[in-house]
């Protein structure tokens, strides 16, 4: 006989068993109110009530004057802060007339190769009013010097400069690729990071680590909980072991996590993510200041979840995952556009992303009230539940000796791998059900305006570095990167020498091939 639905066994996407019905037994004792440790449910006493998250629309194409329309559109259609996507070949600290950028410049994102794009990519937009949130990691340094140096030129104090670099390494070797430099030099370059910023730009966001990407490359909600904590005590590990106090450092940390459709497991996912990561900066590291114990997190919904076949279903997957998101208590939140199986988003596909935003913000009546899922016996159970798995395996990892380690080893890669493997069985099988995919298809594709970006970027930032070099003062280049080069050689912090020399207009890919030939670049160990 086949078993009834009623009578299937039913596991969430990281393999918790999920029961028929739950009942008070099946949870623990109730949390305490939000805004108090162990801030699981939520970092604020009213939470939205006070206001809504940030809405962050992730953006950024072909040349910084396109980007920087989009920007002022997104703005003016009610986005909230902004989010800047850079280009491969500036997320690799290359310059776009370098030949290994050759067919890539301003493809995924915008294309910086030095002060002089970043003024035009903000052009028109105040600074001390908005807060910018920018996705790069092996040169994330240098992008926030460039923004504090735009900043400076609209007479805008960097003490009132508010957003967050992306700066995490570590996903980066585990998950996404975007490396430059070897571990234990981009670990320096981090904390050098931490330091200038709290006695510089004390409002910014100095890292967002990211389990975002890990879990876009296959790993679980457990995994995705488990490895991103654990990169997160080798960060701060590495900045108490550099000398600077917790406390003054850890307030300014965030996270980055993705939503995915299976919704219940991943309102629970956060949760537990504030509720375990309050217990490591106590427990672990010693924490005196709530505000060092407080997860706040940024959260996309997951573009791994969008489907070229039926593009508008996408619509609901994203509306799904947003809501997770808010239920879950974020403080900062990107929905990705239909289209982004197919291209990069339209401007009219983006407002509707937006839009999605807005509604649940204004029109749900979810935003009423602090944690309204609290209490739930299936949420308090899952909640628990992937708090004590995510405790193993963080434990598993210290016993490698620390996050670092394990990706050296390339565990956390095989790990990954192991569960994108999975998953992608059961999908093929039809274990796992995408709608309109493997099941409920159809043959007429649906036609979708797709956005391409402009051909002519690659010719026009070529063009503007050469102009750009013949135009500067290549004196005060030269020096500034050669005290750039003796401050990597030596132990004293990067930061300062580095914005001279991107002051002086020395391009990205100049600044970061100083550091290359100091610090070398990171080759991934072959494994058979």
């Amino acid at each position: 006989m086949t078993a009834t639905r009623d009578q299937q066994q039913v596991v969430t996407d990281s393999g918790l068993p999920v029961e028929p019905v739950y009942r008070a037994d099946q949870i623990g004792e109730p949390q305490p109110d939000p805004g108090t440790f162990p801030f699981t449910r939520g970092i604020y006493p009213t939470m939205y009530r006070g206001r809504l998250w940030t809405m962050r629309q992730y953006a950024g194409f072909s040349s910084a004057r396109e980007s920087n329309k989009r920007y002022r559109y997104l703005l003016q259609a009610g986005q909230t802060g902004l989010s800047v996507a850079f280009d491969l070949p500036t997320q690799l600290g290359l310059d776009s007339d370098d030949p290994r950028a050759e067919g890539e410049v301003g493809k995924v994102g915008v294309a910086i190769d030095s002060l002089r794009d970043m003024e035009v990519l903000f052009d028109n937009i105040p600074l001390d009013s908005v807060t910018t949130s920018m996705t790069i990691n092996a040169p994330a340094s240098v992008l926030l010097l460039l923004y504090e140096l735009v900043a400076e030129g609209q007479g805008v104090s960097p003490d009132k400069l508010g957003g967050t670099i992306q700066n995490d390494i570590l996903k980066e070797y585990a998950a996404r690729g975007t490396y430059i430099f070897p571990p234990r030099p981009s670990m320096r370059l981090i904390t050098d990071t931490f330091a200038y910023c709290q006695q510089h730009i004390p409002r910014w966001n100095t890292i967002s680590i990211s389990g975002y990407h890990m879990r876009e490359a296959g790993c679980t909600a457990v995994q995705e909980l488990a490895f991103t904590l654990a990169h997160g005590i080798a960060y701060v590990e590495a900045a108490v072991k550099a000398g600077l106090d917790v406390d003054a450092f850890a307030p300014r940390l965030s996270f980055f996590f993705v939503a995915n459709p299976n919704f219940l497991e991943e309102v629970s996912k956060f949760r537990a993510a504030r509720r375990l990561w309050a217990a490591i900066m106590k427990d672990r590291f010693g924490a005196k200041k709530e505000s060092s114990m407080m997860l706040r997190f940024h959260t996309q919904t997951s573009g791994a979840s969008l489907t070229a076949q039926q593009p508008l279903n996408n619509v609901v997957r994203t509306t799904i995952e947003a809501m997770a998101a808010v239920l879950g208590g974020t403080q900062s939140l990107h929905t990705n556009s239909y289209d982004e199986a197919l291209g990069l988003p339209t401007q009219d596909s983006a407002t509707l992303a937006l839009r999605t935003q807005q509604i649940i913000g204004f029109e749900s009546g979810v935003t009423a009230t602090a944690d309204p899922l609290a209490g739930s016996y299936v949420i308090e159970h899952m909640t628990d539940e992937l708090e004590r798995q995510a405790r193993e395996l963080i434990a598993q990892i210290d016993g490698m000796g620390s996050a670092v380690a394990a990706v050296e080893a390339g565990w956390t890669q095989e790990q990954i791998a192991d569960a994108a493997y999975e998953y992608q069985k059961k999908v093929e099988s039809g274990e796992r059900v995408v709608v309109g995919l493997n099941r409920f298809a159809e043959d007429k594709a649906l036609p979708v305006p797709i956005f391409r970006p402009d051909e002519q970027v690659a010719r026009e930032q070529a063009e503007g570095l050469a102009k750009l070099r013949a135009e500067r003062d290549n004196a005060a280049v030269l020096a500034a990167l050669a005290e750039l080069r003796g401050a990597a050689e030596g132990s004293e912090n990067v930061m300062p020498k580095m914005r001279e020399a991107l002051r002086q207009y020395a391009s990205v890919g100049e600044v970061c091939g100083v550091l290359r030939q100091v610090w070398g670049e990171y080759r991934p160990e072959v494994r058979l």
